[in-house]
């Protein structure tokens, strides 16, 4: 599956930097963040469905790193910077060994097909 992506001889030479550097930071902890643990939950506050990502990997025992960007009415910028990268539109975002596995229902059926704890 190819993804999508507007490439960079479609963006004028003076605006391309602005889009490489648009929230490299933290891009940049994510990515490290990815590299350094088995599992890694990305999401925001006052959404459930982060929430309910870290209640399966609790109850299964998994260890997991969390990061949390911001509410509803806070740090959109930065989400919208992640969805950019990844193509997920959604929080959480769920990585297993650096492989984008989906959101909270996606981790749900991994957990209960069992290939999550291979």
């Amino acid at each position: 599956m190819a993804r999508k992506v507007l490439s960079e001889d479609r963006i004028h030479p003076a605006a391309r930097d602005k889009v490489a550097a648009y929230k490299a930071e933290v891009l940049k902890e994510v990515q490290a963040a990815i590299g350094a643990n088995r599992i890694v939950v990305v999401g925001m506050r006052q959404n459930p469905f982060p929430k309910k990502a870290r209640k399966l990997l609790d109850a299964a025992g998994l260890a997991y790193k969390y990061l949390e960007y911001g509410s509803y009415l806070s740090e959109w910028r930065t989400r919208l910077a992640i969805k950019m990268w990844t193509g997920w539109p959604t929080f959480p975002q769920v990585f297993v060994h650096g492989v984008l596995v989906g959101g909270a229902s996606d981790l749900e059926k991994l957990l209960a097909s069992g290939e999550l704890a291979k």
